[in-house]
């Protein structure tokens, strides 16, 4: 819907990454596993390592998942912000890319959902 303001119409973006006091969120959306209604929004360092992300907070979150097992995120593909995107678990996320708002996508081959609902 679009709107016709009156006046001058000014805003200011509240989700700005100055706003987070050095932090960054992050979504990471794991393709074809549907128990999870919508990408995960993690609010995380922006030096943290890829590999810390991974294993300390990406593996947790999807831990309830029948898959979750057996993920392994090395034999992953993965996209950033629509994107191939090879990441490299020891280096930080900033330095390879993932910034303020981006969005992983990650595909694991083999892995198709609770009782393979996403083949």
């Amino acid at each position: 819907m679009s709107v016709k303001a009156i006046s001058e119409y000014i805003t200011e973006s509240k989700d700005t990454v100055a706003n987070f006091n050095g932090m960054q969120v992050v979504y990471v959306y794991w393709e074809k596993h549907l128990m999870y209604a919508s990408p995960f929004a993690f609010l995380v360092a922006p030096d943290m390592t890829l590999g810390d992300f991974l294993d300390g907070v990406l593996r947790p979150a999807i831990a309830a998942h029948p898959d979750s097992a057996r993920v392994d995120f090395a034999q992953g593909q993965w996209s950033l912000n629509g994107q191939a995107f090879r990441p490299d678990p020891a280096v930080g996320l900033l330095a390879q890319g993932v910034d303020h708002k981006s969005m992983l996508t990650l595909t694991t081959p083999g892995l198709t959902g609770i009782n393979g609902s996403a083949s």
